[in-house]
């Protein structure tokens, strides 16, 4: 009776590793894919011009158009829009009029350099900077959400001037 007990015992044991194994296997697979996706190097990060979603008029989300940017650039330590900021604002503005069933978040995004907490702090500005600014084109302001990233998602990765020009953004995802 004890050896049937203790090969019982044994197998179940065995059959539970196995499974924490296989569980472990594709949680880190997923954990992967995130943080590229998360750090820009997977595959649904686009260019420094990457645009809304939307298919043919009609709105989809994770498909991309081809004529309205879904990003505004800052200047060092800044989060005045520029004149060029303005104008891609103004296409997205005219964009999302035309939906008002869609909701978007803003998101504000640093630079490498300084401390976590005032790009935590400055990505909140611009991100709330690019709200007002749709806001004053006439989008809905309940349809607009704001987060920071600080520096923890870089669009380019380098540790220079055109890196860091790249990750000092405000980006608009359609929800």
């Amino acid at each position: 009776m004890y050896q049937s007990w203790r090969k019982s015992w044994l197998t179940a044991l065995a059959v539970l590793l196995t499974t924490g194994f296989l569980l472990t296997a594709c949680d880190s697979t997923a954990d992967k894919a995130n943080d590229a996706n998360a750090n820009g190097t997977g595959a649904n990060t686009g260019a420094a011009t990457a645009p809304f979603s939307f298919d043919n008029g009609g709105t989809t989300t994770g498909q991309l158009a081809q004529d309205v940017p879904d990003r505004v650039f800052f200047a060092l330590d800044s989060s005045e829009i520029s004149a060029d900021g303005r104008a891609t604002l103004g296409k997205q503005a005219e964009w999302l009029k035309s939906r008002p069933n869609l909701n978007i978040t803003v998101e504000g995004h640093c630079d490498e350099r300084g401390t976590r907490e005032y790009n935590l702090a400055l990505g909140e500005r611009r991100a709330t900077a690019v709200k007002n600014y749709l806001v004053s084109l006439g989008v809905s302001e309940a349809k607009i959400n704001t987060i920071s990233y600080g520096k923890e998602r870089p669009a380019v990765d380098g540790h220079d001037e055109a890196a860091w020009a790249q990750n000092r953004r405000g980006v608009t995802v359609v929800q």
